[in-house]
Order: structure tokens, then sequence, then C-alpha cells
């Protein structure tokens, strides 16, 4: 699947995802800028370097709205269809706080993951301490990325699902 990121005017304060699946349909929707990395391209480090096939990415590849996928990550009402849909969005919420933080910290993050996940109604994933780090080092390479493309471009980003 192809992701599509497109920042919008320099006031705006809604950038665009367009993902294009293998079969050619596509399925778009807004994302809040946030001053970090925007969350659903977040998802796509954490889901593609995790191997995730059934989280957030892997619902939309498979044919989901991404509205419809993100209701049910973000849903706490409801348990996930998928372990990996939960634990995706709970390990997203962990990064996006060290990113609000500026730094790294390992027990933070997994303090973080926890809390994120009781709060999914998921069991943490099995991460060892390298993942943790791993993530926020890939999330903070692709913030750079992101940040170097101009108002008005795309940055596209290839999502396999093995």
């Amino acid at each position: 699947m192809k992701l599509t990121a497109t920042k919008s005017a320099k006031a705006d304060k809604l950038d665009h995802l367009l993902c294009t699946r293998a079969d050619g349909t596509s399925t778009s929707v807004a994302m809040p800028r946030q001053g970090v990395l925007p969350h659903d391209l977040i998802h796509f480090v954490v889901e593609s370097t995790l191997g995730y096939r059934h989280a957030f990415l892997g619902e939309v590849a498979n044919g989901a709205d991404i509205a419809f996928a993100m209701q049910m990550s973000h849903d706490l009402a409801h348990t996930a269809p998928s372990p990996e849909l939960s634990q995706a969005e709970a390990i997203v919420e962990s990064l996006q706080a060290q990113l609000w933080s500026g730094a790294f910290d390992q027990a933070m993050f997994e303090e973080g993951l926890r809390s994120a996940c009781a709060m999914h109604g998921c069991v943490p994933p099995q991460l060892d301490a390298a993942h943790g780090r791993q993530l926020y080092d890939a999330v903070i390479a692709l913030g750079q990325r992101w940040r170097q493309v101009p108002f008005h471009a795309s940055m596209t980003l290839d999502m396999r699902l093995a």
C-alpha cells in the first residue's frame, strides 16, 4: 500500500493522507498538525517496523475505509478485532508522549505503553528494550523527512505487509 502524505497551506491546521491499496482502490483522511510527526505517520513506523498486519494501516490495506479503521483503533468501548490494532495504537500513543517530551526515556516509554494498553483493554506487546528506542529513532527520522516537505507537496511511503 502506498501512503501519500500531503502538506496543506502553511496556515492550515490539517494535512492529508491518501492510502492507495495494491488493487488501486484508495481511502483518505485529514491529518491534524501536531507540531510533531502526525499520528497516522507514526502508525506507519510502528506497523512497518513491527510487521503488524492487522493494525490500523493493515486494516486499511485489507479494504477498510480509513475512517472506519480509525474508529476501530480509537474506540475504547469495544474490543478490537485484532490485538495488534489496540497494541499499535498504544505504542503510537506512548511514542507521541516521548516526542512531546523531547527525548526518549525507556522507563517512561514502557510505563506509557502499559497505561495505554490498560486504557485500550489489551495486553501489552512483548517488546524488548531495543524496540522502543528503535521505534523512537525511526519516528524522529521520518519526522525530519516530513519537516523537509514543502507546503502543497507530498511524501510517499511504501507500506509493505508481509
